[in-house]
């Protein structure tokens, strides 16, 4: 009943992030249009915004996928990794998109255009609804993984983006602003590279096998050092499987006295440690300490 229960599960999140990636998808290429259509700066740069929603749902569905995928001969680990690397290609495509709506903004500044408020404020109204809605799917899963609960987060927070779209295309609309129009577009697009950033430096610093953020090697050596009958550790080395998954390789010292069953009782012990830290794929090399009585002089 468990296991049918988990595939249940597991199908429900799946359709989940198909519906997600659509209709955001689809909203996208109508907030792009309407943009162009009117002349609207904070439409075109909303719809990046959301385009990001896009990206992360794939993301979040491909780390899903592939956490299923065996691992073979050729690929040892599997294909995890494989998330870490389109993480880094969406963060460089969002930064090719925020310098081209920059630039756009540039153009806007010496050249005024004159933008339809109440359309603008439809439209994002719309991506209030999208988004809203998009983030509800992953409601109920957002506390038993974090590639959804990243997935539930962002899109809540591009719903408050797309308000304050709304809220400048009423201005607009009334009091004839234009220039929020433009304001809001800048806005949006500091909210983007302030996410593309931390996405970029993480992406790439798990690519080149750094410790992934919210590991603290310090940490995670006092941590070795607390369970009882070890001595010290050596060659602690922390990397990511994937944008999930993290691995550990180290070398443990024991007390001498210790036999075989008493130390494998110590690895599953720092294996239970490890494991609340989100370290799942744990390699260790558990040896006796020298004793010191024996003389070792040549």
């Amino acid at each position: 009943m468990e296991g049918h229960q988990i595939k249940d599960n597991r199908e429900a999140l799946n359709r989940a992030f198909i519906i997600g990636i659509v209709i955001n998808l689809v909203y996208v290429v109508v907030e792009v249009a309407a943009g162009i259509y009117y002349n609207s700066l904070s439409l075109i740069s909303d719809a990046g915004h959301n385009l990001s929603d896009v990206a992360a749902l794939g993301l979040a569905m491909l780390a899903f996928r592939l956490a299923k995928r065996k691992a073979n001969d050729k690929f040892t680990y599997g294909y995890k990794k494989s998330t870490i690397l389109v993480s880094l290609i969406n963060s460089v495509i969002l930064f090719v998109a925020i310098g081209g709506i920059l630039w756009e903004s540039i153009n806007r500044v010496f050249n005024p255009v004159v933008v339809d408020g109440q359309a603008i404020s439809i439209v994002a109204g719309v991506g209030i609804v999208v988004n809203t809605v998009s983030a509800l799917l992953f409601f109920k899963n957002k506390e038993h993984d974090l590639n959804v609960k990243g997935a539930y987060l962002h899109l809540m927070a591009d719903a408050a983006v797309s308000l304050g779209v709304v809220v400048s295309g009423v201005l607009v609309a009334f009091w004839s602003i234009y220039w929020l129009d433009l304001a809001m577009s800048l806005v949006i697009v500091a909210v983007i590279f302030y996410s593309t950033w931390n996405l970029f430096k993480e992406s790439l610093s798990l690519t080149m096998d750094g410790v992934p953020s919210g590991i603290n090697l310090s940490n995670i050596s006092s941590l070795f050092l607390s369970v009882d009958g070890v001595k010290s550790v050596y060659h602690i080395h922390i990397w990511a499987l994937s944008t999930t998954q993290n691995a550990i390789t180290a070398q443990v010292v024991v007390d001498s006295n210790l036999n075989l069953d008493e130390q494998n009782t110590i690895r599953l012990q720092i294996k239970e440690l490890l494991n609340k830290e989100n370290i799942q794929h744990i390699t260790l090399e558990i040896s006796p300490e020298l004793n010191p009585s024996i003389d070792c002089k040549v």
